[in-house]
C-alpha cells in the first residue's frame, strides 16, 4: 500500500462524483480510513448538507414533497455551496487538512444542467461565483450506467429522494454530463469503472491522492 506524503501547505481537496448508487460513500470512507491511519488530518463532508445551514437546504432540495422549480433548485444548491466552502472547506484547506467531499459543483452541472435541462455553463458559473472560484484538486468520478445504479438503490431498500426517483432518461443525461466534464478537465478528474471491486477502486484512488500529497 502506498503511504501518503507529509502534509503540504494548503491541504488537499478530493471530491467524489457520480450517479446515484455509484459507490461514492464507500470510496470516500475507504480513503478517509487510509488517511487517518497514516496520521493525516481529514475533514469528511458532503453537499448538500455539510453544515447546519446545509442540512436545512438538503431537506428542501432532496426531501421536499412537491415540485421545486429547476432554477430555484440550482440556486439552493449554490447557496449551500457558498456557505459550505466559506465556513468549512476553505478553513480546513488553510489548516493543511485533507478534505474528502461527497459531491460538489460538478453534480450541479450534471443534475441541474443536464438533468433539469438548464444551461450547464450558467449553472457552473453560478457555483463558481458562489465559491469565489473554488475547485477541488482531485475529482474522482465513479462511472456507472443508470440501470446498474437503480438496481443498487433498489437493493438498499431505502426510500428514494427527489433526484433518485427521477426516470432513467434523467439519469442517462446526468451520466453523459459527468463524462463530458471529465473529458474537458482530465487533469482534475480520475474516472473509474464503478462496477469494479471496491478495494480495487480504492487502491487507484489512494495512488492518485498519494501522488498529489507528495
Amino acid at each position: 500500500m502506498t503511504a501518503p506524503a507529509a502534509p503540504r501547505a494548503g491541504g488537499l481537496w478530493v471530491t467524489f462524483e457520480g450517479g446515484d448508487g455509484a459507490g461514492k460513500t464507500t470510496q470516500a470512507t475507504l480513503l478517509e480510513e487510509w488517511l487517518r491511519e497514516s496520521g493525516r488530518a481529514v475533514v469528511r463532508t458532503r453537499e448538500p448538507g455539510g453544515t447546519e445551514v446545509g442540512v436545512l437546504i438538503r431537506n428542501i432540495v432532496l426531501h421536499h414533497r412537491g415540485d421545486v422549480a429547476p432554477r430555484a433548485e440550482a440556486l439552493l444548491y449554490a447557496a449551500d455551496r457558498a456557505h459550505h466552502v466559506a465556513t468549512l472547506v476553505r478553513p480546513a484547506l488553510e489548516r493543511g487538512d485533507v478534505v474528502i467531499q461527497d459531491r460538489y459543483l460538478d453534480s450541479s452541472v450534471a443534475y441541474q444542467g443536464a438533468g433539469r435541462v438548464l444551461d450547464a455553463t450558467e449553472v457552473r458559473d453560478l457555483s463558481l461565483w458562489a465559491t469565489e472560484g473554488a475547485l477541488p484538486d482531485i475529482t474522482v468520478l465513479l462511472d456507472l450506467d443508470e440501470a446498474s445504479g437503480r438496481a443498487r438503490l433498489d437493493a438498499d431498500d431505502k426510500p428514494f429522494d427527489r433526484l433518485e426517483a427521477e426516470k432513467d432518461e434523467f439519469h442517462a443525461r446526468v451520466r453523459a454530463a459527468f463524462l463530458a466534464l471529465a473529458a474537458a478537465e482530465p487533469e482534475r478528474f480520475l474516472v473509474l469503472d464503478a462496477t469494479l471491486p471496491a478495494e480495487e477502486l480504492a487502491a487507484v484512488v489512494r495512488e492518485r491522492v498519494a501522488a498529489a500529497l507528495a
